[in-house]
């Protein structure tokens, strides 16, 4: 029998995992090292911490601003995302199915916000709407947090959309239901889990957004990030980190059911 060979390493395999490995390590450790701070018996953030306890997460509760804040922010997202799916799904639908070079601009155009820094988006926003005599107001937060949720539902509706056959709806019309019956009975029900998928991106997106809440933010309609910035100038105190990883919780438990439910692969695949 003719001796076997050693494999050789594949050391281009090993690097590529050894890399990926510290880039994860590069992101979640950040994210680690706040949570653990949430946690401290110190009364200014540590690192590592003496002790742990949970006085920080009653502090939330304790601290008006942040209850106060937290209920804007959770009315001008899901009012923001109200708007952006009766903006974004007509759009959606009638896109889907045009492949002409107007509709891809027009296609490019609504995820437009996406790409343009929201700094960038929020001070164009301001000057445009204090010309529409908005000002700094509750509306002039919707609309701002409105545009950036259209693409969110634009995206995943599209995607979804797409992936029909258009048999369905022309069998409805030849059943003898109107446009609107088979928008209601037929389009809608098959979309649904876009819309439920980008209307919770949208949801997401405007709770952690600071830049468009700090432009249009007044004392009267400041969003938790906004109250968090300002609270970190004055105090420093690991509370900043309780409310920063109750946020990450909210988001990791509505990903992970979006993901359970409809798969989000395949609501953003395009």
């Amino acid at each position: 029998m003719p001796p076997r060979r050693r494999r050789r390493p594949n050391w281009a395999a090993l690097a590529l995992g050894a890399y990926v490995v510290a880039f994860l390590g590069f992101i979640v450790a950040p994210i680690a090292a706040v949570v653990l701070v949430s946690f401290s018996s110190a009364s200014f953030i540590t690192f590592p911490i003496p002790g742990y306890t949970l006085r920080w997460y009653w502090r939330i509760i304790e601290y008006r601003p942040f209850l106060d804040a937290m209920l804007v922010s959770i009315e001008v997202a899901l009012a923001s995302t109200v708007l952006a799916a009766a903006l974004g799904v007509p759009a959606a639908l009638a896109l889907a199915r045009s492949r002409g070079v107007p509709a891809a601009l027009v296609s490019n155009f609504l995820l437009a916000p996406i790409t343009v820094p929201a700094i960038v988006l929020g001070l164009a926003l301001l000057y445009f709407l204090a010309s529409l005599s908005f000002g700094l107001s509750f509306t002039a937060l919707l609309i701002a947090h409105t545009v950036a949720g259209i693409p969110y539902v634009t995206r995943t509706v599209l995607a979804v959309y797409r992936s029909l056959p258009p048999d369905l709806e022309e069998a409805s019309a030849v059943l003898g239901a109107t446009r609107w019956q088979t928008f209601r009975y037929t389009t809608l029900p098959l979309v649904r889990p876009g819309v439920f998928a980008g209307g919770l991106f949208a949801v997401l997106t405007s709770l952690d957004n600071l830049p468009l809440s700090f432009f249009f933010g007044s004392a009267s309609t400041s969003t938790l990030p906004v109250v968090m910035l300002s609270y970190m100038e004055n105090q420093f105190d690991p509370s900043i980190a309780a409310v920063s990883t109750v946020q990450m919780l909210v988001a990791i438990v509505a990903l992970v059911v979006t993901d359970r439910v409809y798969g989000i692969e395949k609501l953003t695949a395009a």
